[in-house]
């Protein structure tokens, strides 16, 4: 069953046969976001900046130094920061938020003090002399991968920092933080993996009351462990809470400004930065982008369109090939016989066989869609993908299609689950409230999603349910970000992108006062790295020199 909302870049997550160069897999995690209220139209309503000056009691926070380690990982170095649990009330208590970094090659800058506070704003220059500076250290570049729930950390020390053009990680200390409630930085937790497994294979297209039912008291199982297992971090994860952590962050390495390459649910973080601390904008890159301005059901079934536009262009590329288990007539063919697969094995599971996770696990309806859905983050995943239906549908092996699944729950061949999904849940359901108020709410709307997506859609639409018995009511709601007075910014959108779909790309740099919308024409999950020259290109003069387009720009 899937979980709430996918926003994790794929390098974050690479399926399954892939080389894992980033944490591991996927997609972004947790398919569609949890969500908004039941309004049906996106919000007018700007986000307000914060105060310039720091308020006295976040002093301490901004002032504090940060002692770095060696942290078992070659070239890295690894600390440990402080942040308020409660922004509205400092003196609660502290989370302590993991950080890590691997040094800039090139030469320090001058009059750089790395490690120096600089309260509100920053009293150290950021040193930057564009196109005079050679060689010179730029500062700090901070990374996230999305989800919400990836590990920053670990896209960093398995791709960012080793998988970055050269000439970006020569002038950049490269820098991550896992945020709040994520992976080394206090994690959520919500169920055991006994539990999980349970959890991910509970039928997400419910037939009758009695399934309804069960599906419903799932979502109630994840919630209440969510609630009993976390305590009150799960009240403090929200996307405005870690957007300020990032900017005390930002003092506690020395910079005046902050520069950040943020994808998926990332763009996100990085917009909510912009827009709470503008004038502290220096160099932000919003790869795969978000709308903030939507509800929740708005998003869920603009995504669910996105992914019936990504399968699309799968079917189409699978069907010119005489093998192609979904047949060889039409992209629409293909579609219909997915589907029926699927209704297949909802009434009779395939076994998955017994190499690593499978031990006698069996593939059903819920873990093959998933399985199905993660192959669409990447188009490098078709091959793979094509592979696993065949052996499941001719063969009725279905160990390939759940490894793909497996990858997007980031569940070890052991059985062992990150947190990912934990924190997904955890951040959507506090950021905006649920999409639907019951289960027949959910069903009224299905022939909406069906529409948007005839494979996906009925699932999708059920998936949107989880927050509906979240403990914690949500904390944030529908906003446009404009983030007046910030430096240019760099929105990526790519036109076939199935998670974060390319008008989502379009609304955040319409919104941002100095929003530049780079536009990649193709398939996949977010586009710098994707091997666009141009989009590359574009991207890394930003960032080493400052330059970014004048308009908008579009590449192949």
């Amino acid at each position: 069953m899937e979980t709430s909302f996918p926003r994790v870049h794929p390098r974050a997550h690479a399926p399954a046969r892939r080389l894992r160069r980033g944490c591991l897999f996927l997609l972004a995690a947790g398919l569609i976001m949890s969500g908004c209220s039941s309004a049906s139209s996106s919000s007018d309503v700007a986000m307000a900046e914060l105060p310039r000056a720091t308020p006295k009691e976040l002093v301490s926070y901004y002032d504090q130094k940060l002692r770095w380690r060696e942290c078992g990982v070659s070239g890295f170095q690894c600390a440990t920061m402080k942040a308020p649990l409660d922004y509205g009330k400092p003196g609660a208590g502290d989370v302590k938020l993991a950080v890590s970094r691997k040094r800039a090659t090139g030469k320090p800058r001058g009059g750089d003090a790395v490690g120096a506070g600089a309260r509100g704003g920053g009293a150290t220059k950021a040193g930057v002399r564009d196109g005079k500076a050679g060689k010179q250290r730029l500062g700090s570049l901070l990374v996230n991968p999305g989800g919400p729930g990836g590990s920053a950390i670990g896209y960093l020390q398995a791709y960012a920092a080793l998988g970055y053009p050269e000439a970006v990680r020569a002038r950049y200390d490269m820098v991550a933080i896992d945020p709040r409630g994520v992976a080394r930085s206090e994690p959520v937790t919500c169920m055991n993996d006994r539990q999980m497994d349970a959890y991910t294979q509970t039928d997400i297209t419910p037939d009758d009351r009695r399934e309804t039912d069960r599906l419903a008291e799932s979502y109630r199982e994840f919630a209440k462990g969510c609630a009993q297992r976390s305590g009150k971090l799960l009240g403090h994860v929200s996307t405005v809470e870690t957007a300020r952590d990032m900017d005390i962050l930002r003092a506690a390495l020395g910079d005046e400004k902050l520069t950040y390459v943020g994808a998926s649910y990332g763009t996100f973080l990085g917009a909510t930065y912009a827009g709470l601390f503008p004038e502290r904008v220096g160099r932000l890159v919003l790869d795969g982008a978000m709308d903030p301005s939507l509800t929740s059901r708005e998003m869920n079934r603009e995504q669910t369109e996105g992914f019936e536009t990504a399968f699309q262009s799968f079917a189409r590329d699978c069907v010119r090939e005489r093998d192609c288990p979904l047949g060889t007539k039409s992209a629409a063919d293909a579609g219909k016989r997915l589907k029926k697969f699927f209704t297949t094995l909802d009434r009779a599971p395939v076994p998955a066989g017994d190499g690593p996770g499978g031990s006698g696990r069996k593939l059903g309806e819920a873990l093959a869609t998933t399985g199905v859905i993660a192959a669409m983050y990447d188009e490098a995943a078709w091959p793979e993908l094509r592979d696993a239906l065949t052996s499941a549908m001719r063969t009725k092996d279905g160990s390939a299609l759940l490894a793909l699944s497996d990858s997007y729950y980031e569940r070890d061949g052991d059985g062992t689950y990150s947190n990912l999904m934990f924190a997904n849940a955890a951040v959507n359901c506090l950021d905006l409230p649920p999409s639907f108020s019951s289960p027949d709410e959910v069903r009224k709307s299905l022939p909406d999603f069906e529409k948007a997506s005839p494979v996906f859609g009925e699932g999708l639409a059920w998936s949107a349910l989880n927050c509906t018995y979240w403990p914690t009511k949500a904390t944030g709601k529908p906003e446009r970000i404009e983030a007046k007075g910030a430096a240019p910014i760099i929105v990526t959108g790519t036109t076939r992108d199935p998670a974060t779909p390319y008008r989502w790309a379009q609304a955040l740099a319409s919104q941002l006062s100095s929003g530049r919308l780079l536009t990649y024409e193709g398939d996949g999950h977010t586009a710098y790295g994707r091997g666009s020259d141009c989009v590359d290109a574009t991207i890394n003069t930003y960032l080493l020199e400052g330059r970014a387009p004048k308009t908008d720009k579009r590449c192949k």
